[in-house]
């Protein structure tokens, strides 16, 4: 019994020894055993938009970005506490007590508008405008054209959401070119993006006083309204499509930026021929005049409504300075800087030249 017993004793200790053997192969040979949700999430997840926030960081840091003015650091803003750091506020709900995860809570068009408040004003507006956004005015929202890839990303690093890949949502996905017999169409051919004709216009806040936000911590009441009364038209990727613009303010000291953008308020109809060529604006800007885009009338920003070439040089941007609660023309001469972000251009002399020629039918 005692020889019995050592043999069993022999077999026991060769078995653990082929089990940390195998173990040891198999890990080594590419088939990880045990992982974390922290290393399964972050091939896409942490590599996301909505998780890094890099397009705020990169807008505001590089390429001539608002830190040149303000030399604050882009870590020491509190821009990136609005990003989103874990699954929770997207998908936790709260029910009877317990906490659990839902995919309708992140389906729901509401939770989405709790953090991209540019498109929840845009909704507010179109609705007093009876101008409503044609998806959303059918009932549809945010998911049924952003995917999962979207919002969580697809492994990929990317610096703005303009960047190539990284929002798959596209307007070709439902609605194709082939077989429809559209002047603006043939004439243009893919010299314009579809947001060039069918967005009705740009959402956009004017004059954000920056100096006064890292004073006091709070952004209301440091920028005008959100307005929506024209659509600028820059060029971005070989084509010309809708734009837009942020003015802002740091000590005296003046920033424009121009950037593509895709305002969620798509019209069925696309604006008319003479909407875009030989305008008010595009004239002016043959003549060799400006566009007053934004002027300060009676303590109010008063903007230029209709179409506009992105013309920077011929394009005014008022700007104004905060005196206790009171908004006062800033005074002083200093040419503003200006940025074009997410891979915006201006409009070309020839592409201007074009949109002045009077349009025949």
């Amino acid at each position: 019994m005692e020889g019995g017993s050592k043999v069993i004793q022999v077999i026991k200790s060769k078995s653990w020894i082929i089990v940390f053997v195998l173990i040891v192969i198999l890990s080594t040979s590419g088939l990880v055993l045990f992982s974390t949700a922290e290393e399964k999430q972050e091939p896409c997840f942490y590599k996301s938009l909505h998780y890094t926030g890099e397009g705020m960081r990169y807008w505001y840091e590089e390429n001539g970005g608002f830190m040149e003015i303000t030399g604050v650091p882009y870590e020491e803003l509190d821009c990136k506490k609005c990003h989103v750091k874990s699954c929770e506020p997207c998908h936790a709900k709260t029910e009877d007590g317990k906490c659990s995860y839902s995919l309708d809570k992140a389906k729901d068009m509401n939770t989405c508008l709790a953090c991209h408040s540019r498109e929840k004003v845009t909704f507010k507006i179109g609705r007093e405008k009876d101008a409503l956004d044609v998806h959303i005015a059918s009932g549809m929202g945010c998911v049924d054209c952003h995917t999962g890839e979207d919002v969580h990303g697809d492994g990929t690093i990317y610096h703005t959401m303009r960047d190539e890949g990284a929002v798959k949502a596209s307007c070709k996905t439902c609605h194709s070119l082939e077989d429809v017999d559209i002047r603006a169409h043939k004439v243009h051919k893919e010299k314009l993006d579809c947001a060039a004709c069918h967005v009705a216009n740009t959402t956009s806040c004017l004059n954000c006083h920056f100096s006064k936000f890292l004073e006091t911590g709070k952004r209301a009441g440091n920028f005008f309204p959100p307005i929506q009364d024209w659509l600028i038209l820059v060029n971005y990727k070989g084509k010309v499509t809708s734009g837009n613009v942020q003015t802002l303010v740091y000590e005296d000291k003046k920033f424009i930026t121009y950037a593509p953008y895709f305002t969620h308020a798509v019209q069925s109809k696309a604006r008319g021929c003479t909407d875009c060529h030989a305008n008010e604006a595009v004239m002016l800007i043959k003549e060799g005049k400006s566009v007053p885009m934004a002027e300060f009338k009676d303590n109010k920003m008063v903007s230029w409504k209709g179409v506009v070439p992105l013309v920077p040089d011929q394009l005014e941007w008022e700007f104004v300075d905060k005196d206790g609660d009171k908004w006062v023309p800033l005074k002083n001469d200093i040419k503003p800087m200006v940025q074009y972000s997410c891979y915006a251009e201006p409009l070309t002399e020839e592409q201007v030249k074009k949109m002045a020629m009077p349009f025949k039918k």
